[in-house]
């Protein structure tokens, strides 16, 4: 059975200790709620793959609770520490070449060169990373493919009895994974995943972000990058301009379309931070709503391209890519 934790005194010290000795222990972040465990720890790394269904080619991101934590593991170039004073801790995810000295395990960062780090914004987290002072791997704490979590209840929905705790500390603020920058390459940072930070304001401090050609050329250098991912149990069509009654209807501004079996307004305002916030609740929603209305699919209304609707977009297109049979 999973511990649900209360974000108290004695639940952080429960859920470090936890993680110290080699479990599982979910956790929020300003992003989503990852699945944390040691990442110097193989066994505790292969627990989280097995937990998730995770397939092995996709490495993983570690967490540290300070970018001098995180610059010990990774050969640090001024640009990251640029970088690092703008947005950590936050929703940034910055790949660069593996240092010597890196205690992280191979299976963590699927045998690569390089590895993806981030320091997470959250007065929980950040005291839970203190406690357990090691690098602390964590995708999302959801099976692999399925919607990220944002609150501990999604959680439990999806893991159950398959990791070890959880430790609640409320719905997260972004509700968007974070953004992935990889900062391996010798001409221009390359954007491999979309996400809480703009790229309009990365690019303010590298100036132009290049960007993979296909969706394939960054797999699998990156977390998150599988075609198809993020997936209700049903089909998803994207940019609808209408909408059938045996359709739930991913909403977004002040006029959803007419006709839907159930609906789910991202955001009634057109506002992005609260569409991304709400993004995977919603299509949690339509999922549980389809099985109970017996719905046929998911119909989603166009989000803008700018601004954090490029990562709303990349999730939604994810979400709606053919399954993996």
């Amino acid at each position: 059975m999973t511990q649900r934790l209360p974000a108290t005194s004695s639940g952080l010290e429960t859920a470090a200790r936890i993680l110290r000795e080699g479990g599982l222990v979910a956790f929020g972040t300003e992003t989503v709620y990852g699945l944390g465990g040691d990442a110097t720890q193989p066994a505790a790394v292969a627990r989280i793959f097995e937990a998730k269904n995770r397939p092995r080619f996709n490495p993983l991101i570690s967490h540290f609770a300070t970018a001098d934590a995180a610059f010990e593991q990774v050969v640090a170039t001024p640009l990251a520490r640029k970088l690092a004073q703008a947005f950590w801790p936050g929703p940034l995810t910055l790949v660069l070449p593996r240092a010597p000295t890196s205690s992280i395990c191979d299976l963590a960062a699927d045998g690569l060169e390089s590895l993806a780090v981030r320091v997470p914004k959250g007065e929980c987290v950040q005291a839970l990373l203190q406690a357990v002072n090691r690098p602390i791997a964590a995708p999302s704490a959801n099976r692999s493919g399925r919607i990220s979590p944002s609150d501990a209840s999604h959680v439990l929905e999806e893991l159950e009895g398959r990791i070890d705790a959880v430790l609640d500390s409320g719905p997260c603020a972004v509700g968007l994974e974070s953004t992935v920058l990889d900062l391996t390459a010798e001409d221009r940072p390359l954007l491999l995943r979309p996400g809480g930070i703009p790229a309009e304001a990365l690019e303010e401090i590298c100036g132009p972000l290049a960007y993979p050609e296909t969706e394939t050329d960054a797999a699998p250098a990156s977390p998150g990058r599988m075609l198809s991912h993020y997936a209700p149990a049903l089909p998803v069509r994207l940019n609808a301009t209408s909408v059938k009654p045996t359709e739930g209807l991913l909403a977004f501004g002040p006029i959803p379309l007419a006709g839907a079996g159930a609906v789910w307004n991202l955001s009634q305002t057109g506002n992005l931070e609260e569409a991304a916030a709400r993004l995977f609740s919603g299509l949690r929603y339509l999922d549980k709503q389809g099985a109970l209305l017996g719905l046929t699919g998911v119909a989603v209304q166009s989000v803008p391209a700018h601004g954090l609707g490029r990562a709303i977009q990349d999730r939604l297109r994810r979400a709606a890519a053919p399954r993996p049979l």
